[in-house]
């Protein structure tokens, strides 16, 4: 059993007699004698989708709960849910758009690398690969020679997420991006 301090986003713990996957974690350290640093994690229920704020000090022990991912790619959407297929048996999860709204901004259907997290043989979330390719479907004009400018300018991408890139992409390139930190990485491999 981890502790506090070695717990990464996206994993799901036993708490409070729930089960709860963890999509933000906040350190901080106390100034003072007490030493040691704070976790606050904002973490949802994975049955109901309630959000729960909890502070963890970084020596507490966590129980993991029993979770499975699955390779997956994303298929459609029906109403208000995600469909996503298992890339070994074909089943499909159905995931509520609210519960994935984040991750959504960063998925189409040539994204690779997706996991969809399973527990107790329900799917309750999607794991997202380190960094994805979209296409940039507006954005100020390019201007010429600007490629060693560390100057920036928002896009809009395919999926309505909008990033800062640097002054030299145009509309319609294809460029990676970072999902962790949702920052441009750089034009996509052609």
């Amino acid at each position: 059993m981890p502790k506090a301090s070695e717990v990464k986003k996206n994993a799901a713990i036993e708490h409070n007699g729930g089960v709860y996957i963890i999509k933000d974690i906040e350190r901080s350290v106390p100034q003072g004698r007490a030493g040691g640093s704070l976790y606050r994690m904002r973490m949802y229920d994975v049955v109901t989708g309630n959000k729960v704020d909890e502070t963890f000090k970084d020596v507490d022990i966590l129980k993991l709960a029993d979770l499975r991912r699955r390779d997956a790619m994303f298929s459609y959407v029906d109403g208000d849910q995600h469909v996503f297929m298992d890339n070994e048996d074909y089943t499909p999860y159905n995931l509520n758009t609210d519960a994935i709204a984040e991750e959504v901004q960063f998925i189409n259907e040539d994204t690779t690398g997706l996991q969809v997290i399973i527990i107790d043989d329900q799917p309750v979330g999607i794991d997202l690969p380190a960094s994805v390719e979209l296409e940039v479907t507006e954005t100020d004009p390019s201007i010429k020679g600007a490629s060693a400018s560390a100057r920036t300018k928002p896009a809009i991408l395919s999926t309505g997420l909008t990033i800062q890139v640097p002054e030299h992409i145009s509309t319609g390139d294809k460029i990676k991006i970072n999902t962790a930190e949702q920052k441009f990485m750089g034009r996509a491999d052609k």
